[in-house]
């Protein structure tokens, strides 16, 4: 399976004129050299024994050396005997962590956070923070996940802790999305050779996701509730802000609140005479082939905006009052979190207020948005682009979700007025 032997790494001479002797180490023609401590002249190695010469003339520490040697053999066959007792398929890493004593690294949870680091260092904030909130949670089933290979996250392991979290209660979509991220970590790995695919717990045969997932209730506004929005005011000033967020994220195809928390002055461009806001979702801007949405400016959004800019606290060149101070990175991430659930309590409030029938919430607007696309005949194709999803599929099931909840609730309309007298 694999070949180990001491060499005299000429790659890499030093200014002393001496060469490392270095473990090179092949396996499944691919190659990893590990340093031993251990410097030599090429007249002072003989690299037919893979040792010091004897001649102390020559190499006057030539029996130390080599004892070192054959000490640092004893490891090779200690650590190689001990993947094979845990059954580790272990990669070249994981061996050179292994004989350079970094037991630390190369192991499973050891690899996540070092993702997560480079995800915060190249402003890829919200996906650290959805491995994070994953990885706890994985904690929550394994208190040794410090410690584990990632050998033994296996389909055995991954059975477990999705009874473990079905135990909890937690729902269908729920514990899909915590196996999403595992499957997410275990392919980067695989993709970055960190982790050889023998007891990968996913794909042909493995576990299956996609049966966890539950249709979640897809919730829009009616018209008389649209109208309500649009033409009465909240006594309450806080809720009045939420009112008119809530309807530029309708008016502007359902942006999502992230969206228009990174929106600014910049973004209204001119193009022909006209204004448009201009922007990639936060969501998909680092995917490959992600593609600018362009939104015309109508009466309404010039309303809005001008409204916005007469009436709160815009802070720097924000087009909206959401981000209330200078900040950036992961500490912007986190206020803009905080600031959504303060949002999300004023339009609770201010349905209650308007007396709605239906919960509102920052996702109302793009599901509504999204509804009223559907019922005015504008083909799927159009609203998958308007909406900026990846694919048609993404799309189609929103919209099916909706067409199904629609007759319900029409159905159920038809029943009520016609109740059968018993």
């Amino acid at each position: 399976m694999a070949t180990f032997k001491f060499v005299l790494h000429i790659a890499n001479k030093r200014k002393d004129g001496t060469y490392p002797i270095s473990l090179r180490i092949i396996k499944r023609m691919r190659s990893k050299y590990c340093s031993t401590g251990l410097y030599a002249r090429k007249e002072e190695w003989n690299a037919e024994a893979e040792r010091f010469v004897s001649n102390r003339n020559v190499c006057p520490m030539n029996k130390e050396y080599n004892a070192r040697l054959m000490e640092l053999t004893g490891r090779i066959k200690k650590i190689e005997l001990s993947f094979e007792r845990d059954g580790i398929d272990w990669t070249l890493n994981q061996f050179e962590d292994a004989f350079l004593n970094k037991s630390k690294q190369g192991k499973f949870f050891d690899y996540v956070k070092k993702c997560i680091k480079e995800m915060k260092e190249t402003g890829h904030i919200g996906n650290a923070k959805v491995w994070e909130r994953s990885m706890y949670n994985l904690y929550l089933f394994d208190k040794k996940l410090n410690n584990r290979a990632f050998q033994e996250i296996d389909i055995k392991y991954v059975k477990a802790y999705n009874a473990f979290m079905e135990k909890k209660g937690w729902c269908g979509n729920t514990r899909k999305h915590n196996l999403k991220t595992l499957r997410a970590v275990l392919n980067k790995a695989i993709l970055e050779k960190e982790y050889n695919a023998s007891a990968y717990p996913f794909g042909k045969g493995g576990f299956c996701i996609s049966e966890l997932e539950e249709e979640t209730d897809k919730r829009y506004l009616s018209e008389a509730s649209l109208n309500k929005l649009m033409g009465m005011k909240s006594k309450n000033k806080r809720n009045e802000v939420a009112r008119h967020l809530f309807l530029f994220s309708y008016f502007c195809f359902g942006m999502s609140y992230i969206d228009m928390a990174n929106l600014k002055r910049k973004n209204i461009q001119k193009d022909g005479g006209k204004e448009y806001i201009v922007y990639k979702r936060q969501k998909t801007k680092h995917s490959k082939g992600s593609k600018f949405i362009r939104i015309p400016i109508n009466e309404d959004l010039k309303s809005l905006i001008n409204w916005f800019k007469e009436n709160t606290d815009l802070v720097g060149d924000s087009l909206l009052p959401i981000v209330t101070m200078k900040c950036e990175g992961e500490k912007l991430y986190d206020h803009q979190r905080r600031r959504l659930a303060i949002y999300n309590k004023h339009l609770k409030s201010l349905a209650e207020e308007f007396g709605l029938e239906e919960k509102l919430t920052s996702y109302v607007s793009r599901h509504s948005m999204a509804m009223t696309l559907q019922e005015d005949g504008t083909p799927r194709e159009i609203i998958s682009q308007i909406m900026g999803h990846k694919d048609l599929k993404t799309t189609n099931t929103y919209l099916d979700s909706f067409s199904n909840q629609l007759i319900e609730n029409i159905t159920n309309k038809s029943l009520h007025k016609n109740r059968m007298a018993i």
